[in-house]
């Protein structure tokens, strides 16, 4: 087990472990750390606590100190200066007619490196316009391509729920999601339903899945025959979520009944269809 701080650096962003050495370190301390792109302030989310080896990515990074008065103004110094690179870097790449959509622009706390991020479809040709702001800004530049989903975390905004997005507010991983939770869940397979903001298939729709995929599991599906209280009969519709089965009975001039799934007896459990490829269509995958 090895002592570590989880430190965030955005407000929606990932918590990262790092050494607390010496330092006493409390939740919602603000600290400077050392990373891979060089000296950050950043928000301690969770105090000292102890977590296994095998789950500490190496080399585990040390708090380099507790920030002061200093190091809290020049962090605030940068979010202002930020926001004029990241006007004069949009600037640029129309000038230079960029097929490239800037979301936003990042200061290292010692101002050593000026980072950008940005969405594009494909390969951008950037090298000029690195020029261009390395002779403006006169720091180490770096433009960073990210997904519309990371693009959609960074921004924030309200989802089709009318709650702000679930990846800008709790989410810090986003998880695989596929066009076959949405068929699980019996829901429509219109792109503009099931998508969010970011275009890609919403990230709510795993929330449920493990639910879904016991329920599929325990619910006769079309075809299978039941015992019920009136009589056989087979399966020509569930509802996973209620547990009734609609069922047509064999006694002649019985018809349609619907019943419970608690009251009915399995007799033979039909086949699932099987999903040879579950994956969304190229352009819903995430990147």
């Amino acid at each position: 087990m090895a002592k570590v701080v989880d430190v965030r650096f955005k407000q929606s962003g990932k918590s990262y472990y790092f050494d607390p050495g010496e330092w006493e370190i409390h939740e919602g301390d603000i600290v400077v750390v050392e990373t891979a792109r060089g000296v950050e302030c950043g928000t301690v989310m969770h105090g000292e606590h102890e977590v296994p080896d095998g789950s500490i990515p190496q080399p585990l990074r040390p708090v380099l100190r507790v920030a002061d008065a200093m190091d809290i103004r020049r962090m605030e110094q940068n979010r202002e200066d930020e926001k004029r690179a990241f006007e004069i870097c949009a600037d640029r790449i129309e000038r230079r007619h960029l097929g490239m959509k800037l979301v936003d622009a990042e200061y290292t706390l010692d101002r050593g490196k000026l980072l950008f991020y940005f969405t594009a479809d494909g390969r951008v040709d950037f090298r000029e316009l690195v020029k261009d702001l390395a002779g403006i800004f006169r720091t180490r530049i770096e433009l960073r391509q990210i997904g519309v989903r990371d693009e959609s975390k960074m921004l924030g905004g309200l989802g089709i729920c009318g709650q702000p997005f679930c990846c800008s507010r709790f989410l810090r991983d986003f998880q695989p999601v596929s066009i076959r939770m949405a068929k699980d869940q019996g829901l429509s397979l219109n792109p503009s339903k099931i998508s969010g903001t970011c275009g890609r298939l919403m990230c709510c729709l795993a929330y449920e899945q493990p639910a879904y995929d016991y329920l599929n599991r325990i619910t006769p599906g079309t075809g299978s025959v039941v015992k019920t209280p009136e009589g056989t009969g087979t399966v020509v519709d569930a509802n996973v979520v209620s547990g009734n089965l609609r069922v047509k009975l064999d006694a002649p001039s019985s018809g349609f009944k619907v019943f419970p799934l608690s009251d009915c007896q399995v007799i033979r459990m039909a086949r699932r269809p099987v999903e040879h490829d579950d994956r969304p269509p190229r352009e819903q995958r995430d990147r």
